[in-house]
């Protein structure tokens, strides 16, 4: 199962960490997170690899969003640092066996999805 949470509101210019709890045999999983903007199609944002750790970014993410993975916690987070209302979304976190998968930042490739948390970036 994934969950998504801590979206919410925020001031241009703050920052917010979101969680995405992976259990059962999405503990080991490749995890990405991406977000889906009205009238704007889905943007891929960072993954982390589920043996090694390795991470990924999309354009929009780097040097604002940082992806971490806490195993003991069954928990991957994305703290977004700076956020612009173009950064109103609601952001979903996605999951991938790694034996499958080949792009992390090719969302066909992930068969499991959240429910999505709303974050809404006020000017």
């Amino acid at each position: 199962q994934l969950e998504e949470s801590g979206g919410g509101l925020v001031q241009t210019g703050g920052s917010l960490r979101l969680s995405c709890v992976a259990t059962g045999r999405f503990r080991d999983h490749d995890i990405a997170w991406f977000r889906m903007a009205p009238k704007k199609e889905r943007e891929f944002l960072a993954a982390i690899t589920g043996d090694t750790g390795v991470t990924e970014y999309g354009r929009s993410a780097k040097g604002r969003f940082t992806i971490s993975r806490d195993r003991a916690r069954n928990t991957i987070y994305l703290d977004m640092n700076a956020l612009t209302p173009e950064d109103t979304a609601d952001y979903e976190c996605a999951a991938a066996d790694p034996r499958y998968i080949s792009r992390l930042w090719n969302a066909d490739e992930y068969p499991r999805w959240g429910r999505g948390t709303q974050v809404t970036v006020s000017s």
